[in-house]
């Protein structure tokens, strides 16, 4: 049984669905707790991926999970950079201090 093509939908196209949606995620929860390495690149995947659906005036069902993702991983970078900041500053007072000094004194 087939049905009879009514035309276009009134009410418009159905949502979609951002096809790099679930991998934005992925990399933003990985970030957070495997590696925060990938961070930055959930923050600028999450980014575009949002530029993208402002731009085409469609609705994406998908949306909150780009979203999640690129907050994860902006959390991620922040820390990433804290780490990092942290660490230099460590090793800056330890070289300051002759913390690395190579002549021991028994």
């Amino acid at each position: 049984m087939s049905y009879p093509n009514y035309g276009p939908s009134p009410y418009g196209p159905g949502p979609q669905t951002h096809p790099n949606g679930t991998t934005i995620l992925v990399l933003g929860i990985l970030s957070l707790v495997v590696c925060t390495f990938i961070g930055p690149f959930a923050w600028s995947m999450g980014t575009r991926a949002l530029r993208e659906i402002d731009e085409s005036g469609y609705y994406y069902d998908n949306r909150g999970s780009v979203q999640a993702g690129r907050i994860c991983g902006i959390i991620s970078s922040v820390l990433l950079i804290l780490t990092v900041g942290f660490l230099v500053l460590a090793f800056g007072i330890a070289l300051i201090s002759g913390g690395f000094s190579s002549t021991s004194s028994y």
